[in-house]
């Protein structure tokens, strides 16, 4: 089994969120992609608390983790699931996990992982640009459009006249 049969790049992207404007994986999804157990995978980060600093793990706060049983149907604690709130890991701290977990698998998923989060930057990047592409066709749309609206209220406007009035006047009335 070579390195890019071992997971799909679509299974990781699906793990991927979006929690407090970071790019996220979850400490379970992590686990299961590189065959621990979640408790395990924790227990590892827990004896490397150096190696990982906020910006590179936190844990989710009891009204982000319930957003996220709500979203992706995690178990609750009164059925059995879990006890605290879960950990979560940037691309940062995603690499760093690989030191942690030595074995060959660690580091073949880590270098997939790595990958999925290259392409969604990508896929971020080619998307700001795209945006930018419309807004400027938008901005040349709405100036040719101003010519043609000034166009039509200059037809619909009635015209001036400058000829002489022809007709009765009044003497009371004088313009």
């Amino acid at each position: 089994m070579s390195n890019t049969d071992l997971i799909p790049s679509e299974t990781i992207e699906k793990t991927i969120y979006l929690i407090r404007g970071e790019k996220v994986m979850l400490d379970r999804d992590l686990a299961l992609l590189y065959g621990v157990e979640t408790k395990v995978l924790n227990r590892a980060v827990k004896r490397n608390l150096q190696r990982f600093p906020s910006d590179f793990m936190f844990q989710l706060t009891a009204e982000e983790a319930s957003n996220l049983r709500c979203q992706i149907g995690t178990s609750s604690w009164s059925h059995g699931g879990r006890r605290y709130q879960p950990y979560v890991f940037t691309e940062q701290g995603v690499a760093m996990l690989s030191s942690v977990l030595n074995s060959e698998r660690a580091i073949s998923v880590n270098i997939e992982i790595m990958r999925a989060f290259v392409k969604l930057r990508q896929m971020l990047a080619s998307n700001a640009e795209l945006s930018r592409r419309l807004d400027e066709l938008e901005s040349n749309y709405d100036k040719q459009f101003r010519v043609v609206f000034a166009a039509i209220r200059q037809l619909m406007a009635t015209p001036a006249r400058n000829r002489k009035e022809i007709g009765f006047r009044s003497r009371a009335v004088k313009k």
